[in-house]
């Protein structure tokens, strides 16, 4: 396992890195997974499972999880650590997406909610296979500020999440993932605010959240939430959909953990977490951050109960 010399980051440089005393350290904190295993709840809540999902998601315990949070492979050719995910037909991949989406209705409540993350290519496959298994409410899409451009098509910068749930009864906590916009012309009746806040720092208006994001930050290495992993999702991102799809105490599952966003976003957010990811450095990763989230809770872009604009001075 490559360990990165800590003591050689430039000062602003915030990236997460291990060393080897992280590695002797967290490493018994691991949930070895084996097909052979018997899960019990208490012995994989509040914990990492380093192991294969598609070996491991039929021992999770039925009807346990509250949330699941899915940000799989996308049908491009892409290396992750010890793995590398090739592209396929179109076909091919609503297949591979099948064999585990078909796997998630016995673990999810009926009263549960179900995010999956896809880029433009396995958005549609996406769409089709959720819907044969759950019921579709919306799709979100965010920017993705960054990105390469090109000479001869559109920058990609954008990416969507399907957002369905078990049935018709479920959770979705309005309040919690209001956004705080600057009012550009505030409007007052009798001298009075209309709907805004008036303050010292500015004027502002809570608003209801849409399906279009267009206030994240993709993690870069300034920011202290950021790791090596290539596709990492910002804590923000993920702190929507935890604060609108699951209450304090709730179980949220994640198949494809990566470098753990979902599960130190629910632990700072008072949630309960399952993390299931294959390679053991992104497991381990998972778990520094974890613990850094014991002792600081924030997540850069949310505070006073709201969602920050992009780039504001929270």
């Amino acid at each position: 396992m490559p360990i990165k010399d800590i003591t050689t980051k430039a000062a602003r440089n915030r990236t997460v890195f291990l060393s080897e005393n992280d590695i002797t350290q967290l490493s018994p904190k691991l949930v070895k997974g084996k097909p052979q295993t018997v899960f019990q709840i208490n012995d994989i809540i509040d914990r990492t499972i380093n192991g294969d999902t598609f070996e491991l998601l039929d021992l999770i315990p039925d009807k346990s999880v509250d949330l699941v949070i899915a940000d799989p492979p996308y049908n491009l050719t892409k290396t992750f650590k010890s793995t590398t995910f090739k592209s396929s037909d179109e076909k091919s991949y609503a297949n591979w997406l099948d064999s585990w989406i078909a796997r998630l209705p016995r673990i999810v409540k009926t009263t549960g909610s179900v995010y999956i993350c896809g880029d433009w290519r396995s958005s549609g496959a996406i769409q089709d296979v959720l819907s044969k298994y759950f019921m579709i409410q919306n799709r979100i899409t965010w920017e993705r500020e960054k990105g390469r451009g090109c000479k001869a098509n559109w920058k990609n910068a954008h990416e969507d999440i399907w957002f369905a749930t078990s049935s018709d009864q479920y959770t979705f906590n309005l309040d919690a993932v209001k956004v705080r916009r600057k009012v550009i012309a505030p409007y007052k009746v009798d001298g009075k605010p209309k709907d805004w806040l008036e303050s010292e720092n500015g004027n502002y208006r809570d608003t209801c959240p849409s399906n279009m994001f267009t206030d994240l930050s993709v993690p870069f290495w300034s920011m202290p939430e950021n790791t090596e992993h290539p596709t990492q999702k910002p804590e923000k991102l993920i702190a929507k959909l935890i604060l609108a799809s699951s209450n304090p105490g709730d179980l949220v599952f994640d198949p494809f953990l990566g470098s753990g966003t979902t599960s130190v976003t629910a632990a700072k957010l008072s949630r309960h977490y399952i993390g299931i990811e294959q390679d053991e450095t992104y497991c381990l990763l998972a778990e520094k951050r974890l613990q850094s989230a014991q002792q600081n809770k924030n997540i850069q872009g949310y505070s006073d109960g709201v969602f920050w604009e992009r780039n504001s001075q929270k």
